[in-house]
């Protein structure tokens, strides 16, 4: 059995736009893709966290920098086949003011700590979805800036050239996902099935 190990954000996690909790394992998309690749032939391993960053630390809340917590689930669930890494968008945030090649940078330890724990891993990077244009405003998120939305939308061209140095996988949810008008900011049901299918479809052609 080949092992998948989808390392993300609240967008992994699949938290739902309306606050009300957390999607359903069959609605969020490690759960739909897990239904897609068989569960004879894959384990989808969900290490999804509110609030994850790629190398950031969040004063408020214990555990968010994804590089001190990535190598230890790569060891505790070794070896893994495939890794999926969807971060970047808690990286935009006003609090740590940091560029798309910043935050790329940040991406880059990742992805330096997968192939240093098992360089034979294959490895899908995505690039997040957009947030949402008034993020930032008081009903939805005010720990985003006028600025994260614009530094969202420029993820897509940096991790794309990151997975090129790599030689990994890419895939850009933002081409096939959008944040839900409710929060401007996480997956709705609809967000999380078009993009479990455009993972698996990069999977299975791998």
């Amino acid at each position: 059995m080949k092992s998948v190990l989808c390392f993300g954000d609240s967008n992994t996690y699949g938290l739902k736009p309306d606050g009300s909790g957390r999607f359903e394992k069959t609605e969020r998309w490690t759960g739909v893709l897990s239904e897609m690749l068989g569960h004879q032939d894959y384990e989808v391993i969900e290490e999804g966290l509110v609030g994850r960053t790629t190398v950031f630390e969040d004063s408020t809340r214990q555990g968010r920098n994804g590089s001190k917590l990535l190598p230890i689930l790569l060891e505790s669930h070794g070896p893994v086949d495939t890794v999926v890494v969807m971060l970047g968008t808690n990286d935009c945030k006003a609090v740590y003011n940091a560029s798309p090649k910043l935050i790329a940078r940040g991406a880059e330890i990742l992805l330096r700590q997968i192939r240093d724990n098992n360089s034979a891993a294959k490895i899908l990077l995505l690039s997040p979805i957009h947030l949402g244009d008034t993020v930032w405003k008081e009903e939805f998120d005010p720990e985003f800036d006028e600025k994260s939305v614009i530094t969202s939308k420029e993820l897509k061209a940096v991790f794309a050239k990151l997975a090129e140095e790599f030689d990994c996988m890419f895939l850009a949810a933002s081409d096939v996902a959008k944040p839900s008008e409710t929060d401007q900011e996480h997956l709705d049901e609809k967000g999380h099935l078009a993009l479990a299918n455009a993972i698996y479809k990069k999977l299975v052609a791998a």
